[in-house]
């Protein structure tokens, strides 16, 4: 069955034989895929009064953050996202009380960013749906296909730069 990006390298593959557009399998499908997951899943998350960023950061500050909380520079780098928006997330966040902002017991000079109970009960309650809704979007994979897919993806990532450090 042909996809998309199939149909458009073939056109390119006539109009342009003496050019190899095979790149344009795996990029076209990688940027076409990362749009229908983007969009998949900001209808999950706006189904629940979310948008999918503030799911993010939320539940950055479960995984990373512990009782104390993060700096925002911190919880900038630790989410899943990179934007430099951070303090405008954050304030958007605290006005819906599920964070709030809190001197660094050591460092006078520094805010920290904080779960309130609100906002840990909604991150524990929505993420067995997230895992259950990513499991429904992945469900053609089998588990040896899923294995191999993470290993290619991360070996491209790295590639590009992305690594746990960056």
């Amino acid at each position: 069955m042909a996809d998309a990006i199939d149909l458009i390298t073939a056109a390119w593959r006539q109009q342009r034989p003496d050019v190899d557009v095979s790149p344009m399998e795996v990029v076209g499908r990688i940027t076409r895929l990362a749009r229908f997951l983007d969009l998949e899943l900001t209808e999950f998350f706006n189904a629940h009064g979310l948008e999918f960023w503030e799911f993010d950061v939320l539940a950055t500050l479960v995984r990373s953050g512990g009782d104390t909380g993060l700096t925002a520079g911190a919880l900038n780098k630790a989410s899943m996202r990179t934007s430099g928006a951070i303090t405008n997330r954050i304030d958007r966040l605290a006005a819906k009380d599920l964070v709030v902002r809190v001197p660094d017991a050591t460092d006078r000079r520094s805010i920290r960013v904080q779960l309130t109970d609100k906002g840990r009960t909604l991150v524990n309650e929505l993420l067995p749906l997230h895992v259950a809704n990513e499991e429904r979007l992945l469900s053609t994979l089998s588990g040896d296909d899923r294995e191999q897919l993470v290993k290619l993806l991360r070996g491209l990532a790295e590639s590009l730069g992305d690594t746990a450090l960056s």
